[in-house]
């Protein structure tokens, strides 16, 4: 099986659906960035950076809730309803887990630097990532784009995990967070 078309030599890509669209819209950039993160959090989630494995389960769970909601994003209003949906359920999971992993850490008075360990690193880079999509979806639904709100609520909790999970992550590895001091 060949994995090229040529369809979208033209500039245009399908929706899940058969509508085709231009690949410069902002829904197709909200499911490429979507896209771009779920690869992210997988490689966060490979055997390349050491940490311990129930955080890899977690990674490797949120990398399909993504993959959902790319799913949803990509996809034409008759044949979302036919797809997995992220439901609250699976906000309030993110949140549960940002809670235990920022259970014990000292509170934050100033803004962490993304320097430290390569895994706790790694997770900003997701998170922004996921700040990014998250961005793009609400441009892309400000112009009338359908995206259901719980895919935004989903990657706006995403983000928060990630960063609790890099502070998590330093703390594990006995560093303590190293915070931006403005001017210095």
């Amino acid at each position: 099986m060949k994995i090229y078309t040529r369809k979208g030599d033209d500039g245009t890509t399908s929706l899940v659906g058969g509508t085709r669209i231009s690949k410069a819209g902002l829904r197709i950039e909200a499911y490429g960035t979507l896209d771009e993160l779920t690869a992210s959090i997988g490689y966060l989630a490979s055997d390349g950076f050491e940490f311990p494995s129930n955080y890899k389960e977690q990674l490797t769970y949120v990398v399909s809730r993504v993959m959902d909601c790319a799913a949803i994003v990509a996809s034409e209003d008759e044949t979302i309803a036919k797809l997995p949906q992220i439901k609250e359920n699976h906000i309030s999971e993110l949140e549960k887990w940002c809670d235990e992993l920022l259970e014990g850490l000292p509170t934050l008075r100033h803004f962490t630097l993304p320097i430290g360990s390569a895994a706790m690193s790694y997770c900003h880079v997701c998170r922004t990532v996921a700040r990014r999509a998250e961005r793009t979806m609400v441009r892309a639904s400000q112009e009338g784009e359908y995206i259901p709100k719980s895919v935004i609520s989903y990657i706006n909790r995403l983000s928060d995990y990630l960063y609790a999970l890099s502070r998590r992550l330093s703390f594990l590895d006995g560093k303590d967070d190293r915070v931006w001091v403005a001017g210095r």
